[in-house]
């Protein structure tokens, strides 16, 4: 997958002091360039910006059935090597994040097999961590 352009996401948050902890030492983003307001995070090579609204707001608008469970909507995330994947979930859990829907493997022995897991910022903005033991399979039908 290498050679893709990095995207970037602005996303809201209701605590900075809470967003630089859960992004900068749970998640282990590096920190980039940082205001009053809001604060850059290098994500495995993409911008995400967390943006104080000030209040807490409902993130999740809603949850789609998807494979036996609920995924929240809207969430975002990177699709990792299996091996960076299964880091990321052992540090969320030595961390004691909670998840959302728990790491596992999804649409076991069909197109797009994958290994995935779900959770919340301290914002309640939802994340979804995916890997693809077969790279050729992310937009298999």
């Amino acid at each position: 997958m290498s050679g893709l352009s990095p995207f970037h996401v602005a996303f809201p948050v209701d605590d900075l002091d809470a967003a630089r902890h859960f992004y900068g030492t749970i998640l282990g983003c590096p920190e980039g360039r940082s205001d009053s307001d809001w604060i850059d995070f290098d994500l495995y090579g993409h911008q995400i910006v967390a943006h104080c609204v000030g209040v807490r707001r409902e993130a999740v608008a809603g949850h789609n059935p998807v494979d036996g469970h609920s995924v929240p909507v809207p969430h975002f995330g990177v699709v990792l090597a299996p091996a960076e994947w299964q880091a990321l979930a052992d540090r969320l859990q030595a961390h004691g994040v909670t998840f959302a829907i728990e790491p596992h493997t999804r649409f076991h022995g069909q197109p797009g097999e994958q290994s995935t897991m779900f959770f919340y910022d301290p914002a309640g903005n939802a994340l979804e961590f995916k890997a693809f033991a077969d790279p050729d399979q992310l937009f298999a039908k």
